[in-house]
């Protein structure tokens, strides 16, 4: 047997991995990985650009609103394209339009035309160019593996996304500090070669695509939304990522004046604290990705936010970057064991002609409600310091968690008894 067919067999034995078996999810996961490092580097690189022209929590918090906003406005009008044309163009524009956002960005760094204003103008024309991607892209996992593999693609695109996470925030701050914040956003836009070549590599079956609908996409729009309101399953769901995405995972942003402030280790410590955050969001990520077909997918759930709820306390409570960088694993793994479960159970249960509308919410409680966790966190960060901020918010979600798991609970006993 030869060393190909040796590795396909062992990818079909392996439940953690048996969606890389399919020549198209290989060919996504390889170009995705460089392309998301760059993304990785380039956020790193934008947060201490802003911070180093402002010196600002508040200016931090505006430029991930900015970054967030169009999410929050046009996520379901991705999902509803989604649904409507063939996903792998919508890739390829959006990933060409972001590679030219970034290339962008270097030449304002190295002409030294940068201001907190310009990079803000930036950060939103990303957003605006994700709300139209991030639907395709999540719903574009069924494509490549099937509804068999469903699942397991969707934890390894979370494993693939904290991969990155792991990898591109060290370098990033390896980059900085030695050559400067211009080759950051220059290497992103270098690293969209990747995807878009994979993109074009790709052999999509167009069997099953729905035609395109003589209504209007708002009216589509409502009909997914009275879909998941007449659903509880897809309602708690999208409650809870909703609450953790504003009151949770908001924390990242003042990441820079921890590094910064508290633990004093600048540029370079903010990369090792995002990289330690990916090392856990990867282990929560491939956990998820081999266990989600034999445990209860809610049992995951409230697993995952009990995790993030207790790191994110040690963490606030770390004053040494040794331990803020141990609790940082907890964070991730139990953030991104949450997200993850959520993610896929949410693609399990859609039908198939509603999933890029579906993922289109959930882009948008995942993405599009992050600008106003942001704002206020920065807000209250410059009133209340970051740790007790922080802390807060952690609080909110284990409160929005026990209510929804009480709720839910109630339901499943009142369904047993009838």
């Amino acid at each position: 047997m030869n060393s190909r067919g040796l590795i396909s067999d062992r990818l079909r034995s392996s439940k953690m991995f048996r969606s890389l078996r399919h020549r198209n999810y290989r060919l996504f996961f390889a170009g995705q990985l460089l392309s998301l490092t760059g993304t990785w580097i380039q956020m790193v690189a934008q947060s201490w650009l802003v911070y180093d022209l402002t010196h600002s929590a508040l200016w931090l918090g505006i430029v991930g609103f900015l970054g967030s906003i169009p999410t929050l406005l046009f996520a379901m009008l991705g999902g509803a394209v989604a649904d409507r044309f063939e996903k792998k163009r919508v890739l390829l524009l959006t990933q060409s339009i972001a590679a030219l956002q970034a290339f962008a960005l270097a030449c304002i760094v190295w002409q030294h035309w940068a201001t907190p204003l310009l990079v803000g103008f930036f950060a939103l024309l990303l957003g605006v160019v994700n709300a139209f991607d991030a639907p395709s892209r999540l719903s574009f996992v069924i494509d490549m593996v099937g509804k068999e593999d469903l699942p397991n693609g969707v934890a390894l695109n979370s494993a693939l996304f904290n991969s990155a996470r792991m990898i591109g925030p060290a370098i990033g701050g390896v980059v900085i500090a030695a050559y400067g914040i211009g080759w950051c956003f220059f290497l992103n836009g270098i690293s969209f070669v990747a995807v878009i070549t994979g993109l074009l590599l790709m052999k999509i079956e167009r069997v099953n695509r729905r035609e395109v609908s003589s209504r209007s996409m708002f009216s589509e729009i409502r009909e997914a939304l009275s879909y998941i309101r007449q659903h509880a399953i897809f309602a708690a769901i999208m409650i809870l990522v909703a609450t953790v995405t504003i009151f949770g995972w908001s924390y990242s942003v003042l990441l820079p004046i921890i590094a910064d402030r508290i633990l004093k280790t600048g540029a370079l410590g903010l990369g090792r604290l995002l990289s330690a955050t990916g090392i856990g969001a990867l282990a929560g990520a491939l956990t998820v990705a081999s266990k989600v077909s034999e445990i209860q997918p809610r049992k995951l759930l409230y697993t995952g936010l009990m995790i993030f709820v207790i790191a994110v306390f040690c963490f606030t409570l770390s004053n040494t970057p040794a331990l803020a960088m141990l609790s940082l694993v907890g964070v991730g793994f139990g953030l991104v064991s949450f997200f993850s479960t959520a993610n896929a159970t949410l693609q399990r249960n859609a039908p198939d002609h509603l999933r890029g509308r579906i993922m289109g919410l959930y882009t948008l409680v995942f993405t599009g409600l992050f600008p106003f966790g942001s704002l206020a966190i920065g807000m209250l960060g410059d009133r209340l310091g970051p740790q007790k901020t922080i802390r807060l918010g952690a609080m909110i979600c284990s409160l929005m968690g026990a209510l929804v798991y009480s709720r839910m609970r109630r339901n499943r006993l009142a369904g047993a008894a009838s």
